[in-house]
């Protein structure tokens, strides 16, 4: 049985939006702002074991572009994305959920394009172990709401924006969630995982 994992970087006010400045929001880019050498060096620690570990991944359409953009070749021979993240990002198996998206741009792309809870449910029988979830944020609420998300993990980034885009921006329900692992990263990150629990 698959395991929908969330995993996020966050501000400190729970602010998901343009991590990297590449939306225009105009209180964007605050992944590199506010963190030093060390707290990258540990996040990528983090991100590649957590991305070795998993089976899959589920994106939405925007966040699969956004991924297919930066995995290539050339910004991992700039430095611009850790080698074994991307290869690994690259060889998983990828389901994408989308209504209009025609032509995947990259490798191992299932496109999941019809009911999304009736997809994912039935992605979950056929996958054995974690199906990583990045951004996505609009497909993270569904799977939210619809109960079928069972982990979530976060990465608090020392900084408070005061508006921006959330994960539970738009909430229907209280949703009880445990704590199962708490640590820091660097010297400025926080990683938090939370086990949703079943109503």
């Amino acid at each position: 049985m698959g395991k929908i994992v969330i995993t996020s970087n966050v501000t400190l006010d729970g602010v998901v939006q343009d991590p990297d400045g590449a939306e225009g929001f105009a209180r964007g880019g605050w992944f590199h702002q506010y963190v030093g050498a060390k707290d990258l060096e540990d996040w990528v620690a983090r991100e590649t074991r957590e991305v070795l570990g998993a089976e899959a991944l589920l994106l939405g359409r925007r966040t699969n572009e956004w991924f297919a953009d930066r995995m290539t070749a050339r910004n991992v021979a700039e430095g611009r994305v850790s080698p074994e993240w991307a290869d690994s990002v690259r060889s998983l198996p990828k389901y994408v959920v989308s209504s209009t998206l025609k032509g995947p741009q990259w490798s191992n792309v299932t496109v999941l394009g019809g009911d999304v809870a009736q997809e994912v449910s039935e992605l979950k029988r056929k996958v054995d172990g974690e199906i990583l979830v990045y951004g996505s944020y609009q497909l993270v609420r569904t799977l939210i709401e619809q109960h079928l998300a069972d982990e979530l993990r976060l990465v608090i980034f020392p900084v408070v924006l005061g508006s921006g885009l959330r994960i539970f921006d738009e909430s229907g329900d209280k949703k009880p969630l445990h704590l199962v692992e708490t640590r820091k990263l660097g010297n400025g990150l926080v990683f938090y995982t939370y086990e949703f629990v079943p109503s």
